[in-house]
């Protein structure tokens, strides 16, 4: 067997987590810098049963899979409780997150020390490409909610999965 996975080697592997509600641009470039840097690249879509999403756990992993599909070592799972018991559970050694600008670094590096300090996970943090920093899937939501175009900061299959959705179909 030749590859990654041949005598020898160890897969390498990390993780994306978010709540991809719904998932931007900016997530999936974060995504497939992250799938050029490792084996296997988990996309974590966090629960979180005190916050009502736009889209339900299912339609977010769904679209997730239909945006990443190009990437053939990306996986898809919803994940609740502390991601780095999800790290832990598959042999992930590495957490990667997209940094928007300074103010993210704060809560950032705290959480990164923490995950770090309970169970030795890492984490990496990559520079969001400019283009981005300034988007998040609220400010996403809030400007197709009030009818903005929002064509150029989510995939296309994202776009027609927010019209249907603020159409109420």
């Amino acid at each position: 067997m030749t590859g990654p996975e041949s005598e020898g080697s160890q897969v390498r592997r990390a993780v994306c987590p978010g709540s991809f509600d719904p998932i931007t641009n900016g997530h999936l470039d974060i995504i497939a810098r992250a799938s050029r840097l490792y084996d296997e690249v988990y996309v974590a879509v966090m629960i979180n049963k005190s916050k009502k999403g736009l889209f339900e756990i299912d339609e977010r992993i769904d679209l997730i899979h239909q945006v990443t599909a190009e990437y053939g070592n990306v996986r898809v799972e919803a994940f609740h409780g502390l991601l780095v018991d999800f790290c832990k559970q598959r042999d992930i050694p590495a957490i990667v997150k997209g940094l928007r600008a300074v103010s993210d670094f704060d809560y950032e590096l705290q959480m990164a020390q923490m995950n770090n300090g309970l169970t030795g996970v890492e984490t990496l943090f990559v520079p969001t490409n400019p283009t981005y920093s300034f988007l998040s899937s609220s400010l996403v939501k809030e400007v197709a909610q009030w009818g903005g175009d929002v064509s150029h900061l989510v995939p296309p299959q994202v776009l027609t999965a927010l019209a249907e959705r603020l159409r109420g179909d």
